[in-house]
């Protein structure tokens, strides 16, 4: 089954459920979503902080940032 099929088949079980039903799944699956995003987040500051403990992090200002990041190949 493709993706937009499965996609389409959740859409349409989705409105068979009452209203109240369907709101009560979009407040569930924004949660899931923040929570998501907090758990990507957290990742990335404990991979930040271990390049900071290892060294391998670099500092500047963001013009600094800038001209670095446009001088790698």
């Amino acid at each position: 089954m493709t993706q937009v099929s499965l996609f389409q088949e959740a859409l349409d079980l989705i409105e068979k459920l009452p209203p109240e039903d369907q709101e009560t799944l979009i407040d569930l699956i924004q949660h899931r979503l923040v929570d998501w995003r907090r758990a990507e987040i957290a990742c990335n500051a404990a991979a930040t902080l271990q390049a900071v403990r290892e060294g391998h992090a670099r500092y500047g200002s963001a013009e600094e940032l800038k001209l670095d990041l446009l001088s790698e190949p």
